[in-house]
Parts: C-alpha cells; sequence; structure tokens
C-alpha cells in the first residue's frame, strides 16, 4: 500500500504558478527546499464522503500512486514524493515543460513519416515498458502525451496521467467504461473484459490523426464517436492520407481492429516494418519541396486546426478553482449525513419501541377478546339463571298467592267452624244443664219417693255427674279447639 506523508508540502517545497489543471487536479510548478531542484505538484482532491461524487476516491490515488512507485522508464513520468493533508494527495512529480506532443509538431511547418515515427516510436517504447509489468494505462490521448524539452533537436516523450491505469492480472476479469471517447477501443465501448490491446487501440487513434490530422472515430456527439467506434466506421480518406505510405496505413489497420486478438500487439508494433524500417521508406513517403510545398504544409496546418479545435472544444475546468467551496459543502453535508444517521438511529430504535408496543397491543387485545368472551358468556350464563330465577319467584309467587287464598279460605272455614262450634258448645251447655236439671229432679224423686234402686241410682248420678263436668269445664273444648289450631298450622308450614 503507498504510504502518503502527512506533513504539509509547503514546509519541503516552494509552490509556484500554475501548469495546468484537470477536473479534480491541479498542477503546480514547485521548488524542492533542499536541493533548489524544480518539481510538478500536482494537487488532487480527495473524495470526503462515499455518497459524494465530487473528488477522486482514496483507493483510486493509492493505486496510481502504487504503479508510478514502480515505474522508471525514460518516456514515463517519474514519481518524486506523496504529501497529504486533509483535503487534498499532493504529488510531486518529473517537471514535463515541453509542452503537448501535437502542439510541438502543429508548430513545425512540414512534417515527414520518419518524423512521425520518431515520436510514435518513443510512445511505443513507453508503453512497452508498461505492458511488459502487465499495467495498462487505459488513457493515452495527445493530452498525455508530453515533451520533456522542446528546446532539443529530438524532443523526449513523456506519457503522463496514470490516473485510470490498472495492472492486469491473469485470469481476473476487468470491465470498466471510461477514457476519452475519441480514443477509447471498442471493448470499452461495449462494456467488454479489458486488458493491454485498449492501449494498442488508442495508439492507431494517435498516429491516424498525426499523419492526417483528422480524427478517425470523431463526431458531432459522445454518442455518435461511440457508435463509430462499435461500427467500425473509419476509412483512409484520399484527401487526408494521399501522401501516406501503404505501411503506415498498414500500422493503423492493424491496430485500429476490433477482434482485440488480431489486434497488434506492442511487440508486434515494435517489430511492424513501418517502424523499423521508416529510414528505409523515407523516400517513398515524402513528396519534393520543389513540386508540391503546399501539399506538405497542409499535413501540419490540419493538425494545427486539429488541435486548436481539440482545445476549444474542451469547455473551461474550473472545479478545482471552485472546490475548496464545494469542500466546505461537502463537510456541511458530511455534519449533516451524520445528524441524519443519528436520527436514523433513533427511528429505527423507536420503530423497535413501536413494533414491541404493537406487539404487546395485539397480545393484550388478544386477552381482552379471549376475556370479553368470556365474560359475555359469564353474562349469558347470569342472565339465563336470573331469568330461571325470575320465573321460580314468579312461581312461587304464584304459589304464595295460592297458599293465601287457601289460608283465607281455611281461616274462613275455621272461623265457621269454631262458629258452630261455640254454637254446639252453647247448645250442649244448654242440653247439660237441662240433663242436670234433670238428673237433679231424679235425685229429689228418690229422696221424696224413696225407690228401692238406690244404689243403682246413685251410681248412674255419679257417672253422669263427672262426664258433665268435664264438659262444663270445657276440657273436651279445649283439646279439640287446640287439635283444629294444630293442622291449621301444619298446613301452613308445608306450603
Amino acid at each position: 500500500m503507498a504510504v502518503f506523508k502527512q506533513q504539509k508540502v509547503e514546509e519541503f517545497y516552494e509552490i509556484g504558478e500554475e501548469l495546468g489543471s484537470g477536473q479534480f487536479a491541479i498542477v503546480r510548478r514547485c521548488r524542492e527546499k533542499s536541493t533548489g531542484q524544480e518539481y510538478a505538484a500536482k494537487f488532487i482532491k480527495k473524495r470526503q464522503s462515499r455518497a459524494s461524487r465530487r473528488g477522486v476516491r482514496r483507493e483510486e490515488i493509492e493505486r496510481e500512486v502504487g504503479i508510478l512507485q514502480h515505474l522508471q522508464h525514460p518516456n514515463i513520468v517519474t514519481l518524486h514524493d506523496v504529501f497529504e493533508n486533509r483535503t487534498d494527495v499532493v504529488l510531486i512529480l518529473e517537471l514535463v515543460s515541453g509542452g503537448e506532443l501535437f502542439d510541438f509538431l502543429a508548430q513545425k511547418e512540414s512534417l515527414s513519416e520518419e518524423e512521425a515515427t520518431q515520436f510514435i516510436k518513443q510512445i511505443l517504447d513507453g508503453v512497452h515498458y508498461l505492458h511488459t509489468r502487465k499495467i495498462a494505462h487505459f488513457d493515452l490521448k495527445p493530452e498525455n502525451i508530453m515533451l520533456l524539452d522542446k528546446n532539443v533537436p529530438l524532443p523526449r516523450i513523456k506519457l503522463i496521467d496514470f490516473g485510470l491505469a490498472h495492472k492486469i492480472e491473469d485470469g481476473v476479469e476487468f470491465k470498466n467504461i471510461f477514457g476519452t471517447p475519441e480514443f477509447v477501443a471498442p471493448e470499452i465501448v461495449n462494456y467488454e473484459p479489458l486488458g493491454l490491446a485498449a492501449d494498442m487501440w488508442s495508439i492507431g487513434v494517435i498516429t491516424y490523426i498525426l499523419l492526417s490530422g483528422a480524427s478517425p472515430f470523431l463526431g458531432e456527439s459522445k454518442q455518435e464517436t461511440l457508435a463509430n467506434i462499435s461500427a467500425m466506421n473509419y476509412d483512409f480518406d484520399e484527401e487526408f492520407f494521399s501522401r501516406t505510405s501503404e505501411l503506415a496505413k498498414s500500422f493503423i489497420r492493424q491496430l485500429l481492429e476490433k477482434d482485440t486478438r488480431k489486434r497488434l500487439t506492442i511487440q508486434e508494433t515494435l517489430n511492424h516494418p513501418w517502424i523499423k524500417k521508416s529510414h528505409e521508406n523515407k523516400e517513398e513517403t515524402k513528396v519534393p519541396e520543389t513540386k508540391k510545398p503546399e501539399r506538405r504544409q497542409l499535413k501540419t496546418k490540419r493538425l494545427k486546426e486539429y488541435t486548436i479545435k481539440s482545445h476549444s472544444s474542451m469547455p473551461p475546468n474550473n472545479t478545482y478553482a471552485n472546490f475548496e467551496r464545494f469542500a466546505r459543502v461537502v463537510e456541511d453535508i458530511s455534519v449533516m449525513e451524520t445528524s441524519f444517521s443519528g436520527i436514523a438511529v433513533v427511528h429505527d430504535t423507536l420503530q423497535e419501541d413501536i413494533d414491541a408496543l404493537i406487539s404487546i397491543y395485539n397480545e393484550k387485545e388478544s386477552w381482552y377478546k379471549e376475556e370479553n368472551e368470556s365474560v359475555r358468556h359469564e353474562l349469558s350464563q347470569i342472565r339465563y339463571e336470573f331469568r330461571k330465577v325470575e320465573s321460580l319467584k314468579k312461581h312461587l309467587q304464584d304459589d304464595m298467592k295460592m297458599v293465601d287464598s287457601s289460608l283465607a279460605c281455611i281461616s274462613g272455614r275455621y272461623m265457621e267452624r269454631r262458629s258452630h262450634f261455640e254454637s254446639l258448645s252453647r247448645e250442649l251447655s244448654s242440653e247439660l244443664k237441662w240433663i242436670q236439671d234433670v238428673t237433679g229432679s231424679f235425685q229429689l224423686g228418690n229422696i221424696n219417693g224413696g225407690h228401692s234402686n238406690g244404689d243403682f241410682a246413685s251410681v248412674f248420678n255419679n257417672d253422669v255427674n263427672e262426664a258433665l263436668k268435664e264438659l262444663i269445664n270445657g276440657s273436651c273444648t279445649g283439646d279439640l279447639l287446640s287439635t283444629i289450631n294444630l293442622d291449621i298450622t301444619e298446613s301452613t308450614q308445608k306450603k
């Protein structure tokens, strides 16, 4: 893993003027304080959060740094040091001050295939170094082909910007959609497995433009450009390639091959006759200046027009200049996201509590329903028992009324009997008194007449007197009455 120094870059380097800028990076000239050596400081804005789309993800910066740290080649920019602060990763790179290759060539009055192959050979040497290490650049285009110093007879090519570079691993499928549409290979457009061959396609496009000043697949829109690439919609227009050798066209044609298995590899391009024997074909690819001077100058003129058009078509990029403001916004958003995360946690907790309460409520509701059914059943039983008791009460009341009626009837009969008994008692008393009177008269007669049967009369009189006394004393009457009262009481109790 790449190690970034956490010190401030300003403590070791003096930061100078801006050299260039990209979407999320800006390059400034810098000078090392300890040695006085000049370098290029590339400030790359880090992505502040996973949700943000501004800035470069740290793992992508680490990949770029990890690749650059292992590259040492004359045609590849060299990484000197790496620093990191809160918002940026700063790459201290070899200073490449000669500008873009195409800008340099466009300033020339004429360009031969031999001169072109000298620069293309340097590009191939740099790519060969990468490909032997299974590293694909994936963003080869004129803007990334720089000159170390243009004020020398044969400037040295430097390949820069390894932000999209990947190490290709055997047996691991890698797919992605990235790069500049004008230079990407069909397998990128069609989202197919990618490999080192994608760089070879880009070299074919660069060579086509270098020799003609025209772009083979460039359309009016990005979609049209990608459609042209996918359909292999290109040709060698006679207007642009009338002075170009067949070897050069063959070189381009074998690179712009849709089937990656048929496309030239980096080693095959280095061995291609146009590269190896360009000096032998010099006379074939050049026309004497005395015959058609405008024709030779037209080649560089078109290339100049292409570079001017290419630069003018690129919208002004103020992303990095405005990034500090966006970084503050991102920080605020990050704080808000943290707050939202806390709210989400609270929400989840509340949701769990609500779910628990709902569960308890459902349990209680079920219990209450069961209890309600039980109570309803018990109330139904009570109502049934109550109606039963009411019915019994009504029957009892009816029986009591019948008893009262019976008692009234018995009482009436009792009073009637009692009255009848009293009447009989009076009659009996009257009869007994009469009998006494009769017996008394018998006694007087006996005394006066002197009857002989005096013993019999005395005995008879004694019995009659005793019976009469008992009747008169009411003993028989009391017994009779008590017997009647007892019958009435028992009858009432039974009811």
